[in-house]
């Protein structure tokens, strides 16, 4: 398992790894996979708590993971990620055209309808996602013939009719770290990110997974203070594969 997790760097007190989607970070009684936590204790023996682990990414979420390798390193990483010393971002793909740069600042709690969920809350917790929109994109008439071949007429108009073959690739800044946070906000402002099952709806993701595998969600750029010499460090995980390959079927909107 530990040949497919790339080390973007490493010194004597943190790692940063690029974890590849499919791989869940937390331990846990109700997951049998092997994790990243159980990787980071037993072949890079590092004896922490979550081996070190100083954040978390969801399962099929691909991109930076920082990990502290001492106490000490672990402590002062984990102060700046509570004290908004880090600065994150993430590339999406989400359904719809986001024309100009926002924020959305909403709280998020647990979905009370289905608690394995996370909604838009009066009461949650303080959340605030910035966005960028990076490019317009358009899935052009003969591809989604291609991709949704079978469809009758009717399917294929009821596509255009909603608009499915609009998209953007979103640049996303969260300023806090609340879980599930960019894929919540994005559904609230109803550009759901594309091939989410827990937040996508059953039948666009059925929909987005004829070509696009998992979740459009990576983290792609991250930066803290080093733990000991203080100096600021920006890691960046390159687009993987996957993403890459999905992003390519579309064309740029003009």
């Amino acid at each position: 398992m530990t040949n497919i997790i790339n080390i973007i760097y490493q010194d004597e007190c943190l790692l940063v790894l690029d974890k590849p989607p499919g791989l869940v970070v937390d331990s846990a009684e109700s997951v049998k996979a092997e994790t990243l936590e159980d990787i980071l204790i037993t072949d890079y023996q590092i004896n922490l708590l979550r081996g070190g682990i100083v954040h978390r990414l969801d399962k099929d979420t691909s991109g930076i993971i920082l990990v502290a390798k001492t106490q000490n390193a672990l402590e002062d990483l984990q102060t700046q990620f509570k004290e908004r010393v880090t600065k994150k971002e993430y590339l999406t793909l989400v359904h719809g055209l986001v024309l100009q740069a926002g924020a959305i600042e909403r709280g998020i709690g647990r979905n009370p309808g289905n608690r394995e969920k996370f909604t838009v809350l009066g009461s949650g917790k303080e959340a605030v996602t910035e966005y960028e929109p990076i490019q317009s994109l358009v899935m052009s008439s003969e591809l989604v013939e291609k991709i949704f071949e079978g469809f009758n007429k009717i399917q294929l108009r009821k596509l255009r009719t909603m608009n499915y073959e609009l998209f953007t690739l979103l640049k996303c800044l969260p300023k806090t770290g609340r879980t599930h946070q960019i894929r919540v906000h994005l559904k609230h402002i109803n550009h759901p990110v594309v091939s989410d099952e827990k937040y996508g709806g059953r039948k666009i993701v059925r929909l987005d997974q004829r070509w696009c595998p998992r979740i459009f969600l990576h983290a792609a750029k991250l930066g803290f203070r080093h733990p000991v010499s203080g100096e600021w460090m920006e890691m960046e995980s390159p687009l993987p594969e996957d993403l890459r390959k999905a992003l390519d079927t579309l064309s740029s909107r003009t």
